[in-house]
């Protein structure tokens, strides 16, 4: 049964919590995403690296180099500066977006008597890495991880 082999000590967000002090977590924790849960600890969402990839713009100066003219090679280092500029701008306005913003919604949960077989069946379905734990009610009391499905069948768990 999952709460056999699942994680008790979960690491989890909260809906209004910046992504630059979310994705400090995730790397000092050497995880890739953890539940979002509101007051009453619900899981609400899912916040992993991959939402906060997404999230980052990937920025390519639109600068001419081909056959450029005089005037290009003077306003070649001012149209740098503005591209750094504008990266930088970019990259201090989504530190501090907070984490609803980005997260995913749409949460597929698991119960603590389900089988390890129902998990792995759920995460392969769904194509994620991690299902949250909850009681009947939505409240998180654990998180399953591939890493615990192949541990368990390791072990020969189910």
């Amino acid at each position: 049964m999952i709460e056999n082999v699942m994680e008790k000590n979960v690491i989890k967000f909260n809906e209004l919590d910046k992504i630059v002090d979310v994705a400090q977590s995730l790397r000092d924790n050497k995880i890739s995403g953890g539940p979002v849960v509101d007051e009453n600890n619900k899981v609400v969402g899912i916040i992993s690296e991959g939402d906060i990839m997404r999230l980052l713009e990937v920025h390519h100066p639109r600068i001419n180099l081909l056959l450029p003219a005089p005037f290009d090679l003077i306003e070649l280092p001012l149209k740098m500066k503005y591209e750094l500029d504008t990266i930088a701008e970019d990259m201090q306005r989504d530190a501090s977006t907070v984490i609803d913003q980005i997260m995913t919604k749409k949460v597929i949960k698991i119960g603590p008597k389900a089988t390890i077989s129902d998990a792995a069946e759920l995460m392969d379905t769904h194509k994620v890495n991690r299902l949250p734990v909850t009681t009947d009610d939505g409240k998180l009391i654990g998180i399953i991880t591939r890493g615990d499905i192949i541990g368990a069948m390791v072990r020969g768990d189910e």
